[in-house]
């Protein structure tokens, strides 16, 4: 059955909760996957937006028995109400940062193929040195990482750099070298000078799209000379699935060398070669929002964490 619609008048001051419950469903449009995301319970959630809709006086959703819609009205007030509650969170952040550093959340979004790799360093530095601070780590791909810095969901990204995205501020950690990983028996195995233009005519196999660092073996094919014309034919998930093709002899890949003893230590049908100099490399870099109220604290996380990075086999970067 429809709701009754809300009794025009002067608006009235809206909750916290009542934006927070409108936002969700209008994200959801689903009542009780809204209810889920935010940990409310479904009729709570249903009051709340009704409640919300009264202050108001203008109706914010059409609902049937089978699905909810955002009205005109309630498509430009989400908009509106996303922008207060990401103005709360920020008054939150920036206070109890001006408490204590290193204390309470620290939302960190890190990239599936950095992931595995730093964050045995990142977790023990935090655990030593940082004690007090609750870290809390999202693996996503980048485009999900910079829209959750951007609206709050993040505080803090561990990702390749450059972004070339507005309103954030990179921090280098540290560039690493790539590394071709071949079957045993290929003929390039083994090799410690490479050239780039090896990569024009081989087999190789990438990451999915949406993965950075496909996006990055596929520039320094270009850079190589490599064609649109010579195809990918095979793709993978993660480098787990990617160095188990190779040895399989599906064709060769490209590895960070932060992953390659955990991915190709324990499987004796791989080759591993090196580039020439200059090696094809990236680049490590925490990411915040340009302005963060935590900014100091963060540079210092930065500089403690080049600092711990300096065991691994990567270029550590210094401070800017």
């Amino acid at each position: 059955m429809a709701a009754s619609p809300p009794s025009p008048g002067t608006p009235r001051q809206p909750s916290l909760s009542q934006l927070r419950a409108f936002v969700a469903v209008a994200e959801q449009l689903h009542f009780r996957d809204a209810a889920a995301a935010i940990g409310m319970s479904q009729p709570a959630l249903s009051g709340a937006v009704a409640a919300l809709e009264e202050a108001l006086g203008v109706q914010l959703l059409e609902r049937t028995t089978r699905k909810v819609l955002l009205s005109a009205a309630g498509e430009r007030l989400a908009v509106r109400a996303r922008t207060v509650l990401e103005a709360v969170g920020e008054l939150l952040e920036e206070a109890e940062a001006a408490r204590a550093p290193f204390t309470g959340v620290l939302r960190l979004g890190v990239i599936p193929t950095v992931a595995p790799y730093l964050l045995p360093t990142v977790l023990r530095l935090v655990h030593q040195r940082y004690p007090r601070l609750d870290l809390q780590v999202h693996e996503e791909q980048t485009a999900s990482l910079l829209e959750g810095l951007a609206h709050g969901r993040l505080d803090l990204l561990l990702l390749a750099v450059p972004l070339g995205a507005p309103g954030v501020v990179e921090m280098p950690l540290f560039d690493e070298d790539f590394v071709l990983v071949t079957p045993r028996d290929h003929w390039l195995g083994g090799r410690d000078d490479i050239p780039r233009e090896a990569l024009r005519e081989l087999d190789l196999l990438l990451l999915d799209e949406g993965h950075c660092l496909r996006d990055q073996a596929l520039d320094i094919c270009r850079e190589a000379g490599r064609t649109a014309d010579t195809p990918v034919t095979t793709t993978a998930a993660g480098l787990s699935t990617l160095v188990q093709l190779v040895a399989g002899g599906l064709g060769v890949t490209l590895l960070p060398r932060t992953a390659l003893r955990v991915e190709t230590a324990r499987n004796d049908q791989l080759a591993t070669a090196d580039f020439a100099d200059p090696a094809p490399a990236r680049r490590i870099a925490l990411v915040m929002r340009a302005g963060a109220a935590r900014t100091e604290e963060f540079e210092a996380l930065a500089e403690a964490l080049r600092a711990a990075l300096r065991p691994l086999p990567v270029r550590v970067a210094r401070a800017a």
